[in-house]
């Protein structure tokens, strides 16, 4: 119905980013973030699990329930992101260890309880390496009946960062990305060609630092672990948390609805997401070498401003709110 939160679940390998995505969840008015599950990625999942647990303590987060996921890809090793966010995924803060605890479930049965449990279908949005998503959907395949939409943040029409042409989450678990193209429901790929321009601006993450409030000053500290390459102040670029903003706020993403497959072959192109951008079929479908490709929301631009001034809204005022109800 018009005017209710939207239910979402979040998929994530929590990661910097991952959390800034969660404070926003918890504390944008038009979400009802219902449930939150771990997968391998940024770091180990067990790290994922108590990163996870720690973000929604400071954001001051109800009984969201958070199971652990996939500890490793479906067919490749783990190969984590230490490197970009730190030996503990959240930039090596030093944060204690939370007082809250995971779910006695795993994550493939928390997504199956909460989707089907929720009374309006749920947005899924997986903002890490899509094992969880892809085992969900092949063991449970009556979940996509009650999933709205799932906005992931993975892939890259242009230039990865894994390879030149792959993007981390898909590179991560390919075979699991293309088991998502499968789904049956509407996806939106939030890809590297919108994720990296949205950068808030060193004053806001300073004011965000300074903050007495415990969810903006994490906030704060996060943003400045990400600190853009061409930037010499330390703005902050926010990450996995603008695919969150597209769900609150989808007139903010520009997307074109495009063929996309992900290329599984060994080599440097693994993990690539081709995407098809021709206004008409060339040589190769005329001599009969069609290959089958899913139709994808995949988003080419973005008012990074809007986001970031919505992401800024939520995540400081939701602490007023929290603050004001204790």
């Amino acid at each position: 119905m018009a005017g209710q939160p939207i239910p979402v679940i979040i998929d994530c390998d929590t990661g910097v980013d991952d959390a800034l995505a969660l404070l926003f969840a918890v504390r944008h008015p038009g979400i009802r973030l219902r449930a939150v599950t771990c997968v391998a990625g940024n770091t180990d999942v067990d790290q994922v699990v108590r990163n996870t647990l720690t973000v929604l303590e400071h954001a001051g987060a109800g009984d969201v329930p958070v199971a652990r996921g996939a500890e490793r890809p479906l067919l490749e090793p783990v190969r984590t992101a230490r490197h970009v966010h730190g030996r503990d995924g959240m930039g090596d803060l030093g944060l204690p260890a939370p007082a809250r605890r995971p779910a006695d479930t795993d994550a493939v049965s928390l997504l199956r309880r909460e989707i089907l449990a929720s009374d309006r279908p749920v947005t899924l949005v997986p903002t890490a390496p899509l094992t969880n998503i892809a085992l969900l959907l092949r063991t449970h395949p009556e979940v996509t009946a009650h999933i709205e939409r799932i906005v992931f943040m993975g892939g890259a029409v242009a230039t990865g960062n894994a390879t030149p042409v792959a993007e981390f989450n898909v590179w991560h678990d390919p075979e699991a990305a293309a088991v998502l193209l499968t789904a049956g429901v509407p996806i939106t790929m939030y890809g590297l060609d919108v994720f990296e321009r949205v950068i808030v601006p060193a004053a806001d993450v300073r004011r965000l630092g300074a903050s007495a409030e415990p969810g903006a000053r994490l906030a704060g500290r996060l943003l400045a672990h990400r600190r853009p390459a061409t930037a010499h102040d330390p703005a902050g670029g926010l990450g996995d948390a603008g695919a969150v903003c597209a769900v609150a706020d989808p007139e903010g993403l520009t997307t074109h609805r495009l063929p996309v497959e992900v290329n599984l072959a060994p080599g440097p192109a693994r993990g690539q997401t081709v995407v098809d951008r021709r206004p008409r079929p060339g040589e190769a479908e005329l001599h009969g070498e069609a290959r089958e490709q899913r139709l994808v929301d995949v988003a080419l631009d973005i008012d990074a401003a809007r986001y970031v001034a919505l992401w800024l809204a939520a995540v400081e005022g939701g602490g007023r709110r929290e603050r004001d109800r204790s």
